[in-house]
């Protein structure tokens, strides 16, 4: 099993991720390998919530032109996380949040 930061690598700012926090969706560059049981299990344990969804896309990188060569950036997977806004105590009694504390003075 990979450890939490391994699978959820950074944040996705964008102006529709930003739009989206509001309604409890957070939006992040994942692992290529990772499956969304383990992205949800790292969310929970990275952020201390409670996740309800895990939406994935595997994204294409661009292709690049400088002059006459040609390159392309890299693949990536993104992960749009659903979590509970009012959120339940969780297995071991700890106390989860409702918000991803990171992200709150953004909006």
């Amino acid at each position: 099993m990979k450890a939490p930061q391994d699978i959820i690598l950074t944040p996705v700012i964008t102006e529709r991720s930003v739009d989206d926090m509001q309604s409890g969706k957070y939006t992040f560059k994942v692992a290529k390998d990772a499956n969304k049981v383990e992205i949800a299990q790292a969310a929970e344990a990275l952020f201390q919530v409670q996740v309800l969804k895990v939406n994935t896309v595997n994204c294409t990188g661009k292709t690049k032109r400088m002059g006459r060569n040609v390159g392309k950036r890299p693949d990536f997977k993104k992960a749009v996380i659903t979590i509970n806004p009012d959120p339940e105590k969780g297995k071991d009694g700890t106390k989860r949040k409702g918000t991803i504390e990171f992200f709150d003075g953004m909006f």
